[in-house]
This record gives C-alpha cells, structure tokens and sequence, in this order.
C-alpha cells in the first residue's frame, strides 16, 4: 500500500511539474550554446526578488499548462535575479530597467525580442509563438545586417532592440531604413521617432531625410520644435569644431562667432559655459573650471542644487582661492536648505572649514556622520574632516 501511495505521490509531483515552465538552472554562456545546438531560442525571464508582478506571473502564468506547453517544447527557458550573480550582468547587456521584463535570445547571445511587465495567458502565448518564427532562428541579427538585409521589419526590430544596448547598431540600421524609404512613402510618427533619435550631427546620413522630410515630420511636432532640434544639431557640429583635443583648449571666440547667429548671444554664452565645464574637469584644468563655474553659476537661483552641490564639491577638492570657496558654500548651503543629506552637509562642513568657519564646520561634519551611521552608510570622510578640525 505504501508503495503505492508513493508511487501515485510521484506521478502527482511529476503532472504538476510538467505544468510549469521549466526554467533550466545553467550559466548564462550555457544557455545560449544549448540555444544553438537545439535551434531554439532562450525565453529569460528577467525579474527582482522584490517584483510583485513578477511572483504573480510565476504564480498564475508560468504554471498554465497551455503555457508550459508551449514554452517547454519551443525555448531554452530560464530566470534571473537582475539584481544578483550573473543577473546584474545581464541587465546591463540588455538594458533591462523593469520587471519583469521578457528577453527572447538567439543562439548568438542577440535580444530578438523584448516584453514587459504582467501579461495575462492569451497574450504571454501569442507574444511566445509570435517570436517563434523562422525568422528569428535565421542566425545573427548583425550577420544578416552585414550581408545587406533590407527588410523595413528586420530594421525595425533591431531599432527597437538595441537603441539602448548597442546603440551603433541600432543606428546603422535606422540609416539603412531610411536609406530604403521612397521619399513617397509616408512617414508615420514612430519614423520621426526613431530618425531624431539616431540624429547627433549635420554628418549623420539620417540629417538629410530630416532636411529633405520636413513637411512630413512637422505634422507630428510644431514647426518650432523642429528648427530648435535643426539649431541644435548644427550647435553640436559648432562645439566639436570649437575644441581642441590636442591642446586642450576651446576656441571660444570661433565658438561665439558661430553659434551666437544660430541661437542668440546669451543661450549661445550659456552654452559656451556648459562646454567648458565639462571640457576643464575632464583635463583636471581647474582654474579655468573655477572661472567658468564662476561665470556659470552667477545668479546661481536659477540651477537645480544637486547641480550646484556637484560643482561646490569639485571646488571643495581642487580650488584654493577663499572667495571662490565661499561661493561654492553658497551652493552649497542651497543644498543643504532643501533636504539634508550625509552628502551635502559634508561638502558644507568642508566649505566652512577651507574658508576658516570651524565651528559650523564641526557643526555640519558631525550631522554629516551621524546622517551616515543612521544610514548604514560610510562616515570616513566626515571623521576625517573632525579630526582636522580639532
């Protein structure tokens, strides 16, 4: 009796295991060789511990048989923590900034589809047997790019794929879709999407279907829009030009020559300082970062504080000049007045105690280390600075 008891315990187990997808428990390389030996695709579900949608579909969809079925017989099936081992590696691959999000994989490691969040059964199996066609098993994506594929879905789909993963390829195939799209054809509006989109210089081949196209993209955006996006492209071939590498300068005066027709003196000015920020950081040049920041900042109101507090820490590092320093306590003291944090008090207190205020600078390092020990976060950097201080 007992052995058959055991027997139908086991036949039991064995129909509702059968009745889930089975999620393979191999390294991430292995999955993708087993892809390929078996001509299949990998199905990755790609989830978080925490995911409330992501334990209902494990729940309620991954258990349907029509579904297990399915997925069971056709792919490579597999899960990942995104936020753990090989997960975290994954999601930066892919680009995967949700959960759950859905990964279709060729035999060569390439996204060829891409899905996301809770999905009832009908539309989780339709979106399964959607992907397994023939066309997504015909080998690799950049392969069949490079022998010419011109097919406007094929194009599409590595568009929609790789914009944010391989963003070089996303763009040669959008450069090929539009290459091959008769100037009769219209344009929808997810053309003009993904033709601005892949648009960074009055060089891309793409910048001419902007400028021979336009009647058709401004029956999606204003007319405005569109010569601001024209102002601002060619503003970015203008900066290219304006800096030199070589020697590590800018040439504001051909800069502002340039720019200023295109987009006003002050935005133009405005500009040129961004530029320079980012320029004398990069190089460590920090005299003419301070100058620039300086100049930048001036009616410092009118800047986001986190951007100001980034700048009062670069000067909290590199900068000796006191009245400089005192502006960037300014700064930071902007921070500080809309949320305190471990971060921005301890660039306060170091502020305060490069220009000689010792005692708010004590003041502000100890709620700097006590904000971080609460937070379970590092306070080196504010007993540093206390240890200075006395």
């Amino acid at each position: 009796m007992k052995k058959i008891i055991s027997t139908l315990f086991l036949f039991s187990a064995t129909v509702i295991f059968a009745q889930e997808i089975q999620f393979q428990e191999l390294p991430f390389k292995d999955l993708i060789a087993k892809a390929k030996k078996e001509n299949k695709l990998v199905f990755l579900d790609a989830y978080a511990s925490w995911c409330g949608p992501c334990k209902m579909m494990e729940k309620n969809i991954f258990t349907k048989k029509t579904v297990s079925d399915y997925y069971n017989s056709n792919f490579v099936n597999a899960r990942f923590d995104m936020e753990k081992g090989e997960g975290r590696e994954i999601a930066a691959k892919y680009g995967v900034r949700s959960y759950p999000t859905y990964l279709f994989l060729n035999g060569d490691g390439e996204l060829v589809s891409q899905n996301f969040g809770y999905m009832d059964e009908s539309p989780f199996l339709a979106m399964a047997q959607d992907v397994n066609s023939s066309k997504n098993k015909k080998g690799s994506l950049k392969e069949r790019f490079a022998k010419g594929e011109k097919d406007p879905e094929f194009l599409i789909n590595i568009i929609k794929l790789n914009s944010s993963s391989d963003f070089d390829f996303a763009k040669k195939a959008s450069e090929r879709y539009f290459e091959n799209k008769k100037n009769t054809d219209e344009l929808s509006k997810d053309d003009v999407g993904y033709l601005l989109f892949f648009i960074k210089s009055t060089e891309d081949s793409n910048y001419k279907t902007f400028t021979q196209r336009k009647k058709d993209i401004i029956k999606y955006l204003p007319e405005e829009t569109y010569n601001q996006f024209d102002s601002q492209i060619k503003l970015s071939k203008i900066v290219q030009q304006s800096v030199d590498e070589k020697n590590k300068r800018i040439d504001e005066e051909f800069f502002m020559k340039n720019a200023e027709p295109l987009v006003g003196k002050q935005e133009a000015f405005t500009k040129l300082n961004q530029i320079k920020l980012g320029f004398y950081e990069q190089y460590g040049n920090y005299p003419e970062y301070e100058k620039a920041a300086l100049e930048y900042y001036k009616n410092s109101d009118s800047f986001d504080t986190n951007e100001l507090l980034k700048a009062a820490w670069v000067f909290s590092d590199n900068v000796k000049n006191i009245t400089s320093l005192k502006k960037a306590a300014e700064w930071a003291e902007k921070s500080v007045m809309r949320g305190e944090t471990s971060e921005n008090t301890y660039i306060l207190a170091k502020l305060y105690f490069l220009t000689g205020n010792k005692e708010m600078a004590k003041t502000y390092a100890e709620m700097s280390k006590n904000m971080a020990t609460r937070a379970n976060k590092d306070a080196k950097l504010a007993n540093d600075l206390l240890s200075q201080i006395k």
